[in-house]
C-alpha cells in the first residue's frame, strides 16, 4: 500500500494538545512540537471512512459493545502476534491509564506495593500514588548503548512486598523491545514471590526490523499472573477516541477490575470509538506496515543527522515506537537548563527526560511520527542551536 506520509496536515484549531496546547507547555509559540505521542499523520482510510458512515446516521444513542468488534481484535492478536486469545479472556475499557488505576485498586490494598522501572511514562507513577498505593521503583540499568532490567533489584523489591508490577512493553520511552529470555526471568521473580504484572502493550504493533514483540501473557507459563492492556491508539494514530482492552485470564480479576470500573462509572461505549477500533483492525494492516517503514527511515535520518554533530547529541537505539531516546548528558546542562536549550534556543517542543523519573536526567524525547521534511527542519534547529554553544 501507498500512504501519504509526507503532506502535512494543519492540525492549530482543532483543540489538538499536540499543537494547540504547545504554547502553554512550552511558554512560546514559534516552536515545532515533537512531544506528546500521537501522530500528525491521518488515522487509516478505512478508519475515517467507517466514522463517516457511522457519522451518517442521524441518532448518536447508548451503544454496545458487538461481537464483530471483540472479533476483529482477537484476530488481529492471532494474525499479527500469533497470539490466541480466549474470547471471555477480553475486558473492554475506556484506556490505558485508566486501566492502570483500576489494576492499582483491583488487584491491591491500600499501602501495598507497586513496582514501575524508570525512566518510564509518566502515568504508571501517578496510578500508584494517586491511588494510594506504595511505589516502588526498579530502575532499568544503562549501559551507555541499552536499557536492561535489574533483575536483582527487581527481586529486592518483590521481597518487600510489592504485589504488581507494571510493566512497559515495548518501553516507553526508552525504545526497548524486550527479548524472551529477558520476559522469562522477569517471570520467574514474579511467580516466586506470587506477584501479579499489569503488561502496558500499546506500543506493540510498533516494532522495528530486526526485533519482534512477544506479548508476556502469551510467553508465560502463569498467565493468570498477567493483565494484558492494548489499543489501537498509537497503532493506528487514534488515541483521541478512547477505547482500549484487557486480556485478564482469571474470572476472579476481571470481575474485581469491572467492579472498579462500575465504581468509577466507566462502562459507557462512545459509537465512534467502537467502530474506529473494530475498522482499525480489520482493515488497518496494509496501513500499519506502511507506517512501519516510513518510521524506520525517519530514525535513519535522524541518526544520519546526528551522526556529524561530535556527540553533544546521542540517539540511543530504539527498537520499538515512534518515540526516540536522546542522550543530551555530554552538555552538561541541568534539567531546567537544558529543557530551556531545547525550547528557546532550538525551538522544538520536546519532553523532557526528567518527565520520566529516576534515570531521565540529562536526555529527551523525540516524536518521529511526522512528515519527515518537518522532522529535518526539527533536527536542523537542533543542530544549529548546538552551534553555538
Amino acid at each position: 500500500m501507498t500512504v501519504d506520509f509526507d503532506t502535512p496536515i494543519e492540525r492549530t484549531g482543532t483543540a489538538c494538545l499536540k499543537v494547540d496546547g504547545a504554547a502553554a507547555r512550552f511558554g512560546q509559540s514559534d516552536l515545532l512540537p515533537l512531544w506528546v505521542a500521537d501522530m500528525d499523520f491521518p488515522a487509516p482510510a478505512a478508519v475515517t471512512q467507517a466514522l463517516i458512515e457511522r457519522a451518517r446516521h442521524p441518532v448518536y444513542g447508548y451503544t454496545l459493545y458487538p461481537d464483530s468488534l471483540y472479533e476483529a481484535l482477537l484476530d488481529w492478536l492471532e494474525t499479527r502476534h500469533h497470539w490466541a486469545v480466549p474470547r471471555e479472556w477480553l475486558l473492554l475499557a475506556p484506556g490505558v491509564v485508566p486501566s492502570l488505576h483500576a489494576a492499582a485498586l483491583a488487584l491491591t490494598e491500600p499501602g501495598e506495593g507497586i513496582v514501575i522501572q524508570p525512566p518510564v511514562y509518566g502515568p504508571f507513577r501517578g496510578a500508584v500514588t494517586e491511588t494510594g498505593r506504595r511505589l516502588m521503583e526498579n530502575p532499568l540499568r544503562f549501559d551507555g548503548q541499552r536499557y536492561r532490567i535489574d533483575y536483582e533489584h527487581l527481586e529486592h523489591c518483590a521481597r518487600q512486598g510489592a504485589r504488581l508490577l507494571f510493566l512497559c512493553s515495548p518501553h516507553n520511552p526508552v525504545g526497548r523491545v524486550w527479548q524472551a529470555d529477558e520476559l522469562t526471568e522477569l517471570m520467574r521473580i514474579v511467580e516466586r514471590y506470587d506477584m501479579r504484572v499489569l503488561s502496558d502493550e500499546i506500543h506493540h504493533d510498533l516494532i522495528y526490523p530486526g526485533h519482534r514483540h512477544i506479548p508476556l501473557g502469551a510467553q508465560a507459563e502463569a498467565p493468570t499472573r498477567v493483565i494484558t492492556a492494548l489499543a489501537p491508539s498509537k497503532s493506528f494514530n487514534v488515541p483521541g477516541l478512547g477505547l482500549s482492552a484487557l486480556i485478564v485470564p482469571e474470572a476472579r480479576q476481571r470481575d474485581a477490575l469491572q467492579r472498579v470500573f462500575r465504581q468509577m462509572a466507566l462502562g459507557q461505549a462512545n459509537p465512534f470509538s467502537v467502530v474506529a477500533f473494530e475498522a482499525a483492525y480489520r482493515n488497518g494492516a496494509d496501513w500499519l506496515d506502511a507506517l512501519c517503514n516510513y518510521l524506520a527511515g525517519n530514525r535513519d535520518r535522524v541518526r544520519a543527522m546526528l551522526a556529524g554533530q561530535g556527540g553533544a547529541l546521542r540517539l540511543i537505539e530504539p527498537e520499538g515506537t515512534y518515540l526516540l531516546w536522546l542522550d543530551a548528558r555530554a552538555l552538561a546542562m541541568d534539567d531546567a537548563a537544558l529543557a530551556g536549550f531545547f525550547t528557546h534556543k532550538a525551538r522544538v517542543g520536546l519532553n523532557a527526560g526528567i518527565e520520566y523519573g529516576q534515570g531521565g536526567q540529562g536526555f529527551m524525547r523525540l516524536n518521529i511520527a511526522t512528515p519527515r521534511a518537518r522532522l529535518e527542519q526539527a533536527l536542523g534547529r537542533i543542530l544549529t542551536a548546538l552551534h553555538t554553544l
